[in-house]
Order: structure tokens, then sequence, then C-alpha cells
């Protein structure tokens, strides 16, 4: 038995579970989107303009607890009644060109040296799991958890099945664990915004990646590594292409990138 496989057998199985936004990808994975979302008539030019300058912001600053959930109860009302099919066409047609050049090299050298230790790697995101999904399969990523809508006849209903945010990413994380037979003790976790304490705290071997500072207090307080991701790359020259099937699994939540822009410029005005 080898030694790796000792390992495992004693502690159970080790995963390595990635935040997407701003740890995997240089960008919100959501807000990407609303472009594509204009040019198909889903969304209107100032919710794009919106889009754009809260993307912006999100670069700078993240977002904190109580703009997630205002951005929540906007994204519930932005995409109630969108057609699903429509939009996973939208994303069929451009996840790949929209997500390829955003990967970091050193988020995709990480996830090389999991696989490579024999460990399982998770991407647990708060946007929704028909961009996540693909996403993650294209990364060579073992599993995911992402946010769920709610469809009827076709349609989102407005409604959010499961929220992968905050405590809900930590409850994804136990559930897969306990399915899985991680002991996550020996886990890891990686994350950019002190939104994701929970599932930092919920591992035995947490890291801040590009932390906002708020995380970076908490990480330099607690001992824990910071790393810094600069270098987006071409997924395509590092990875294989996914198949046109999982590419047409993109879709859902995607309508968060447009709320988190008509959100997030509306606050800032008001703040203003």
């Amino acid at each position: 038995m080898t030694a790796q496989s000792s390992e495992l057998t004693e502690r159970g199985r080790v995963a390595a579970f990635f935040d997407l936004d701003k740890t995997i990808i240089a960008k919100s994975s959501a807000l990407a989107f609303s472009r594509p979302f204009f040019a198909q008539g889903l969304i209107t030019r100032r919710s794009v303009l919106q889009s754009s300058y809260a993307q912006f912001l999100f670069l700078l600053s993240g977002a904190d607890h109580d703009q997630m959930e205002r951005m929540r109860t906007h994204l519930t009302n932005m995409c109630a009644g969108w057609d699903v099919e429509q939009v996973r066409a939208i994303v069929a047609e451009t996840l790949h060109e929209i997500v390829d050049p955003l990967v970091f090299a050193e988020a995709a050298d990480l996830i090389a040296d999991h696989t490579a230790r024999g460990h399982d790697v998770v991407v647990v995101s708060a946007s929704g799991e028909e961009v996540v999904t693909p996403i993650a399969a294209a990364l060579g990523a073992t599993h995911s958890s992402a946010t769920r809508m709610v469809v009827e006849d076709g349609r989102y209903t407005g409604a959010l099945e499961f929220y992968c945010y905050g405590a809900g990413k930590v409850e994804a994380m136990r559930e897969l664990a306990e399915r899985q037979g991680y002991d996550l003790e020996h886990c890891y976790a990686y994350s950019d915004s002190v939104t994701d304490l929970p599932m930092l705290l919920a591992v035995g071997h947490p890291t801040a990646v590009n932390p906002d500072r708020a995380l970076r207090r908490e990480a330099a307080g607690r001992g824990w590594p910071i790393l810094t991701f600069s270098n987006p790359i071409s997924l395509r020259s590092r990875l294989q292409a996914p198949s046109p099937t999982t590419l047409a699994a993109g879709a859902a939540v995607l309508s968060s990138a447009i709320l988190a822009g008509a959100f997030t410029y509306g606050l800032r005005r008001r703040n203003r």
C-alpha cells in the first residue's frame, strides 16, 4: 500500500474546496454574461452598463454580507419568467469564449497539484449551478456545489431552491463530505471573501486567496496562508475544453450577473 493510499485510509478522503470568483477566475462568473444577455434581448442597455460598473466595484473590493443579501433579493426579481432553454442556449454559445481567458494560472497549478496528490477538487460557488457546473468540469474538478433556482413550466419562478452562500456553502460541503467520505479536518479550502469565512473555518487547511480587507485581517490574525493570484491565462491552452453537452448546462444564476450589477450600481448611487 502506498503512503498516499495509507493516508487516505487512515484519515478519510481529502478534498480541496475552491470558491470560484476572484479565487479561480479573475471576475464575477455571473456578471460576465451581461453582454450576451443584452444581445439576446433579456436585459436592457442600462443593465449592461450597471453590470459593468458592478464588475468594476467587485474587482476593487468584493461584496460584503449585506450587499450579497440584497443581491439575492434583486436576483429573484430579475430572472422571474426567463425561459430556461433560451438562457441555456445563450450560455452554451458564449461560456467558453467568456470564461476561457479568465482562469488564474496560479489557480490552475494549485488544482493540478491537489489532483496529483490524490485529492478531490470541489468548486463551491454562490453563482448558479448552470454556470458553475461546466466551468468546474473544464477545470477538471471532481464535484461542484452552487446555487439552484426553482423552475416551473420551463421558466424561472424567481425563487431559490438552494442558496450556496455563507452557511449554505458549509451545508453543501458537509453533505458532500458525508457522501464521499471526506474528513474535513484534513481538507483544504480557498476563498477571497470574508463572506466565505464559514467555509474556511469548516476545514483544517484554510487559505485566503486575493483576500478582501476583512478576510486579510482574519487570515493574518489566525495565521492562515495568504496567496496572491494575478495571472489570468487561457483555459483552452491549459485544460481540455468541455464538450458541447457540458457547455449546454451553463445557465440559471448568470442572471445574478445582471442582478448584481443593477443592485450594486443602485446601492452606490443611493449612498452617494
